[in-house]
């Protein structure tokens, strides 16, 4: 509620020239009232014709519809935007999301459940082994897990519950975790985190993640322990999120740390082209800075901790609100349910706040050109002038609440 109170209040970078304007319109009405009454008094037309040709100028040309033009849009759009579950931080993130280009998207999560289930657990021989007799290498893996925030750790945990954390854990961004199990050193996690691994449990390793799932490599001391697959969903609502997304105009991109076949299966069920797999949380980064060049203009979702700086590199940052605290911090949009439309749904709102915006500084200063020189020749009374004056502000806010 704060941040969508402090969102309403803040200054956009349109009001700032939309005061700008003001600040140049308000002595110019002057003027032109004051030229005016000159006019008509050296035309013979008397001091009260004068008088109140010159007010009806200043009365018609108030400058409230410019002044309400933008706040007011800002004010239902934001207000539009937390009703659907979409908290947006500020005037300038609103604005920002109107002029995307592109979208990268993180996997887990963020397009899929995050909530996965093993599926396989191979020993160091790389045969296979029932998950219910909690073998060695699932026991050292939840251990190990039982410290990490990631989905793919909550899964492994739930499949072996009851296992005390490891000691001297620490997450390996991009890697896995590390940490203390049974006093001997272990880690879980990527292939790459190991010098080598045994020939038929490579093999297994390959073909599972060819097929698209994830697998964790675990080893304690010198030994390799083993391996465990898992698997994860895509959410139905992603589906529907990349194809509004490619039906206007936006691009989306696959950025994941996951292994190059888990991410094409995602990527082929979703309709995504572009896909980035394997990414260090650091090179994240640079995938973002790589994707904003030319001038395009990129927003990226995420809703890890391996997401947050490339969530605040990207122009626009949009996190999934079952994430991490720190991506929420590091973003600029919030969709509090971890629905991925909403993300589109925001870029869609930005656009509509956008145009409300333009419709109201348009009507405010049209109506200004017409109407101050009909007042200065003297066809408007200054009754008549203050009531269109109420009427344009009035038809300011009343274009902005449709956005409600």
């Amino acid at each position: 509620a704060s941040l969508v109170e402090a969102a309403q209040t803040s200054r956009s970078e349109t009001q700032d020239l939309a005061d700008q304007v003001s600040s140049i319109f308000v002595p110019t009405v002057l003027a032109i009232a004051v030229v005016t009454m000159i006019v008509w008094g050296l035309l013979g037309q008397g001091v009260t014709a004068a008088f109140t040709a010159g007010v009806a100028v200043l009365i018609i040309a108030c400058p409230c519809a410019l002044g309400l033009a933008t706040p007011m849009a800002l004010l239902a759009g934001t207000g539009r935007g937390a009703r659907l579950g979409i908290v947006i931080k500020g005037a300038r993130s609103l604005e920002r999301a109107r002029d995307i280009d592109v979208v990268a998207m993180d996997k887990t999560g963020t397009l899929t459940t995050g909530q996965m289930a093993v599926t396989q657990v191979w020993d160091e021989s790389g045969r296979a082994v029932r998950i219910s007799d909690n073998p060695l290498v699932l026991v050292v893996a939840a251990a190990l897990e039982a410290g990490s925030e990631h989905p793919i750790s909550r899964t492994v945990v739930e499949a072996c519950p009851g296992i005390a954390p490891a000691e001297d854990f620490r997450a390996l961004p991009g890697l896995g975790v590390s940490g203390v199990v049974d006093g001997l050193p272990a880690r879980a996690g990527r292939v790459s985190l190991f010098d080598a691994i045994p020939d038929e449990l490579s093999k297994n390793v390959e073909q599972t993640q060819a097929e698209g799932r994830t697998v964790l490599v675990v080893g304690r001391g010198d030994d390799i322990l083993g391996a465990i697959a898992v698997s994860d969903e895509i959410k139905p609502e992603a589906v529907i999120a990349v194809n509004r997304l490619l039906g206007a105009g936006v691009r989306p991109v696959l950025v994941t740390g996951d292994n190059s076949g888990a991410a094409a299966r995602v990527a082929s069920e979703l309709g995504i082209d572009e896909v980035i797999s394997e990414v260090m949380p650091e090179d994240k980064v640079d995938v973002v800075k790589r994707l904003q060049a030319d001038e395009t203009r990129v927003a990226m979702m995420g809703d890890g901790v391996n997401d947050a700086a490339a969530l605040q590199a990207a122009d626009l940052g949009v996190a999934m609100g079952t994430g991490t605290d720190v991506a929420i911090a590091a973003s600029d949009i919030v969709c509090t349910r971890g629905d991925p439309r909403l993300a589109v749904e925001a870029l869609s709102l930005a656009h509509a706040t956008d145009r409300t915006i333009r419709q109201n500084l348009f009507w405010a200063f049209a109506y200004n050109v017409v109407a101050i020189p009909v007042a200065a020749v003297g066809l408007l009374s200054p009754v008549i002038a203050a009531a269109a004056m109420a009427f344009s502000s009035i038809f300011v806010v009343t274009n902005s609440m449709r956005l409600v």
